[in-house]
């Protein structure tokens, strides 16, 4: 059982563990960002006025690190007031020359202070002399932790309902829902993080300009029409998928209703077993490689030909009205024909026209289980024309364009893991091959598989994390990048028109580049069967996956580590052998 140890502590130093790195944040059961700036405004106005605020709650971990269990949003709102990420209700920011520690952060980069008028010395005095109170949770299992965190939240007044059902819930289906819910939004990362970590996986909504760095109108729910952003706030993605996966995974629809979805995640209810049972039989990670493919699907029949907004292809009038009912439809309706009957679309221009004026041949306030298969046995006839057989074999067992979304987005908050590159040739004139770049990948390759025998890393080539290459390449080659956050993915298919190769050729170079590199096995084996090739939207990208190994890998006699983005040379005894103990 938990020990509670329960002491006020003033700002300033619950900034110094911020500023340490020792305030966590769980994803298992913590919610995103997402307090407006009003919300974060008056809540540092309580501050400055001296009025009470909740107690925070944390969980110490044995390395001496806390994870935040509840306040979350007012801790976040704090520290980012202190770093003028927001102002005062009247406009006026935090002065960082007034207190040393965030000053040394500063001057460190991990922040810049913004300009405009300052708060006075004594104000800031006044917030960082504020004493929260603070409770501490030691010794607490993980079944604890998800017990009290679902105790606070679960009456709580600003949960959604599927917030509600996933606080504090542990299992494999309410698991699959959130890690599948953040690779489709973009936001997929580790599940412990830094709380200075958590723009980088929250949703900045239009008008909103928190400085987060998931962007709504970027998201497939959003820049499709399926869901409003403000939406993504409020899980209502989660819910379309909770809806979708148990529709698949338990053989027959479920009602589309509160208390339909609220069964399956209520443990002790038949359906919560009857849901689990079947995911334990289907396997979680086929079921997400299935409702990932049949969303790739959707996402290539809306590109074909000239790109249209899945809405506008749905909808016989202009609207701007969500339809996660119509999408659900839609996904289980592509997994019953293409995966259930072993097909393949043959023509998604074909298939768009197929469904065009949706809206006028289901019934969109359908909501029983009858109803809903009428609606799902309508589409499937739309779809029925289209397909062809297949046999399925590497049909969804590979990358899809979420998962990669989702890897070039983690590359910008987990360095050590991730590494993109533009392509072989020089940015300059004559576009020649780079001939030692294979090779440099090749010890990319080693110095992620070095990271520990429990992680693994990802390389994709055809993506830049530089504007100004970005801007070069389309000036080069006169393509249009895709933005994913701060990059741009600008494909591998530009080089290989230039070099006069197919896709395939290109991408077969690359196989054996790696395959005569002196990759050490069985890291050169792993990664060559799993390595692959993604058309992506007609730019084509390609994936390096570096499996986790159980050993130091080495290139030739000599290996290689991370430090942050970059790949070094381990050259002497004492470096190969601490890296050597990672694996002990």
């Amino acid at each position: 059982m938990a020990d509670l140890d329960s002491r006020p502590m003033s700002i300033q130093t619950l900034y110094g563990w911020y500023s340490d790195e020792k305030l966590l944040v769980n994803r298992r059961y913590q919610r995103k960002l997402v307090w407006t700036q009003v919300e974060k405004q008056k809540f540092i106005e309580s501050l400055m006025k001296k009025y009470p605020i909740p107690a925070i709650l944390l969980a110490e971990r044995s390395d001496g690190a806390y994870e935040i269990i509840d306040g979350l949003q007012r801790l976040f709102s704090i520290m980012s007031f202190i770093e003028t990420s927001f102002p005062t209700v009247d406009g006026r920011l935090f002065d960082v020359a007034q207190f040393p520690t965030a000053k040394a952060r500063s001057d460190a980069g991990h922040f810049e202070v913004a300009p405009g008028e300052k708060i006075d010395a004594k104000e800031v005095s006044s917030i960082l002399d504020y004493t929260l109170a603070v409770s501490a949770m030691r010794g607490s299992t993980e079944a604890e932790i998800d017990d009290v965190f679902g105790r606070i939240n679960t009456y709580g007044h600003r949960l959604s309902d599927q917030e509600r059902r996933q606080a504090g819930v542990q299992g494999q289906f309410s698991e699959l829902v959130r890690q599948l819910a953040c690779v489709l939004r973009g936001d997929a990362s580790s599940d412990i993080l830094r709380l200075s970590q958590m723009p980088s996986i929250s949703v900045d909504l239009p008008k909103m300009q928190h400085g987060y760095d998931v962007q709504a109108d970027q998201v497939f729910w959003v820049s499709e029409g399926i869901l409003r952003s403000t939406d993504l706030r409020d899980s209502m993605d989660e819910q379309c998928i909770a809806d979708v996966a148990a529709c698949i995974v338990g053989g027959q629809l479920i009602e589309r209703s509160r208390a339909a979805l609220d069964l399956v995640y209520q443990p002790g209810s038949g359906e919560y077993s009857r849901i689990d049972d079947a995911l334990k039989v289907y396997g979680t990670e086929r079921l997400t490689d299935e409702i990932k493919h049949c969303i790739d699907e959707i996402r290539k029949v809306t590109n074909a030909g000239s790109s249209v907004k899945l809405r506008n292809i749905i909808f016989s009038k202009p609207t701007n009205n969500p339809f996660p009912a119509i999408f659900a439809t839609l996904v289980i309706a592509c997994h019953e024909v293409l995966l259930g009957g072993r097909k393949r679309i043959s023509s998604y221009s074909d298939v768009r026209a197929a469904i065009s004026k949706l809206d006028e041949r289901i019934d969109t306030g359908r909501t029983t289980v009858i109803e809903r298969r009428k609606n799902v046995d309508s589409v499937k006839g739309l779809l029925g024309g289209h397909v062809v057989d297949t046999d399925l074999v590497g049909v969804y067992r590979n990358q899809s364009v979420a998962d990669i979304d989702a890897t070039i987005r983690r590359s910008a908050i987990e360095l050590p893991d991730f590494e993109l590159k533009q392509g072989l040739l020089a940015l300059s004139t004559p576009r020649e091959a780079n001939p030692n770049l294979i090779a440099k990948v090749a010890a990319t390759i080693c110095a992620i598989s070095n990271n520990g025998p429990l992680q693994g890393g990802t390389i994709i080539v055809g993506v830049t994390d530089k504007p100004t290459d970005a801007e070069t390449i389309v000036r080069l080659d006169g393509i249009t990048p895709r933005k994913v956050g701060t990059r741009s993915v600008v494909g591998v298919n530009r080089e290989a028109k230039i070099l006069g190769e197919t896709p395939e050729k290109y991408f077969a170079r690359w196989k054996l580049g790696i395959e005569n590199s002196e990759l050490s096995s069985p890291l050169k084996e792993d990664v060559l069967s799993s390595l692959s090739y993604h058309d992506y939207f007609g730019l084509g990208v390609i994936v390096i996956t570096v499996p986790p190994q159980r050993e130091l890998a080495f290139v030739g006699n000599t290996t290689y580590s991370r430090k942050g983005s970059e790949t070094v040379e381990v050259a002497d005894v004492k470096g190969i052998s601490d890296l050597g103990k990672r694996f002990a």
